[in-house]
């Protein structure tokens, strides 16, 4: 009988132990959603590695735009919002003669280099509106020709709304670049 006592309070024993381990892991694993939960709103990197290009190149900051005169046509393009952004902005208006290049890009030698901490990326879509910094250069993709950019990439700064198809001529052409000044 004394036997019987012993085995059931070591039973009772281990089912205490039981539930203390299983209460340490309940409450572990509660403290670890809430602090995942906590930190999703500020755990997204800065990195344009994790984002994908369209979120680059689409991603708009107050709406800021540019017109750019060709001819006698005007295409507007809306900026992304980074510091390489702020600085192209601070040389508008610009007159650019833009060559063409790959027929894929039209391109352009801005009067200087502007601020190099934009988002890089080494993929771009059609409509993008990126800086070259190795050249300084302002560059419109108007075709995609499926080749990755080289070292050290591009900065986009901003993305055509609609009428891409106005770069896709032969040759140069003489662009102007403006500020879209807010009503």
């Amino acid at each position: 009988m004394r036997e019987d006592i012993n085995a059931f309070e070591m039973v009772s024993h281990q089912g205490k132990n039981c539930q203390k381990r299983m209460l340490i892991l309940v409450f572990a694993l509660a403290i670890s959603l809430s602090y995942s939960a906590c930190r999703a709103d500020n755990s997204m990197p800065n990195s344009a590695s994790s984002k994908m290009p369209t979120e680059i190149s689409t991603k708009q900051a107050n709406s800021m735009k540019i017109n750019i005169k060709v001819k006698d046509q005007v295409v507007t393009a809306t900026l992304i919002d980074s510091k390489t952004t702020q600085d192209f902005v601070s040389l508008l208006p610009l007159t650019l003669t833009m060559n063409d290049l790959f027929g894929r890009e039209k391109f352009a030698h801005l009067p200087r280099a502007i601020s190099e901490e934009g988002e890089r990326t080494k993929t771009y879509e059609v409509g993008d509106v990126i800086y070259w910094s190795p050249g300084s250069d302002l560059a419109i993709f108007y075709r995609h020709d499926g080749q990755e950019i080289p070292d050290p990439g591009i900065i986009a700064i901003g993305k055509i709304d609609a009428g891409i198809k106005t770069f896709n001529v032969p040759g140069s052409v003489e662009v102007t670049v403006e500020l879209v000044q807010s009503q």
